[in-house]
């Protein structure tokens, strides 16, 4: 079993690298494998270029696919579990990781009719997990909307069909990070658990 975690986060000094630690404590302690796709540090590029567009736009399946694109089809396809973890920024991922999904979520191979010998469609993973944090306290954003509408875009749109199961943890609260630490990190200790549940 293997769980890909696709981290987006550009300070080692945020709540959510904090978060990232902890995860990375709990995996080992579960004995899991795991890999990260550190996108701030990669310098993963999210602006499509021109022939890309074209490539996507027009499902013109002749156009290549980027290098660095390729290398995270490479990662989905060895994981079966995707771990997305982020901050909540104006009620969405940051555009880094919405350029991720743009770029990687590319025509041919995670949606559209067409196929051809050259592209290999994505797999159905065995779990997704989107597991962010959120400044405001979850039942604020439960109260304002945000939080399902958070929810439709990551969970039925972005993880949609690809996964068998999928689920949202938001880790809200972190303006009184100590009134919420305790929390998080019993829901983090859990994670290795559900993970086992979905993949084994």
């Amino acid at each position: 079993m293997k769980i890909q975690i696709i981290y987006c986060h550009p300070s080692k000094k945020s709540y959510t690298f904090q978060i990232l630690k902890q995860l990375k404590s709990h995996l080992d302690d579960e004995e899991l494998e795991y890999e990260i796709s550190d996108l701030y540090s990669m310098n993963f590029k999210t602006d499509m270029t021109e022939e890309e567009y074209e490539r996507e736009g027009f499902a013109n399946l002749g156009l290549p696919i980027p290098k660095d694109v390729k290398e995270e089809h490479i990662k989905i396809e060895k994981a079966d579990c995707l771990i997305f973890l982020y901050p909540v920024w104006w009620s969405d991922c940051p555009s880094k990781l919405k350029g991720w999904f743009d770029r990687v979520y590319s025509v041919g191979y995670a949606y559209g009719s067409k196929t051809t010998n050259n592209i290999k469609r994505m797999k159905i993973l065995k779990y997704g997990l989107a597991l962010c944090t959120a400044g405001h306290p979850n039942d604020f954003l439960h109260e304002i909307g945000i939080a399902e509408s958070m929810r439709n875009v990551m969970i039925d749109d972005r993880l949609g069909q690809r996964f068998l199961n999928k689920e949202m943890i938001i880790l809200g609260g972190t303006l009184d990070r100590d009134k919420v630490r305790q929390s998080h990190s019993e829901i983090l200790n859990s994670l290795g658990k559900r993970i086992k549940k979905y993949c084994v």
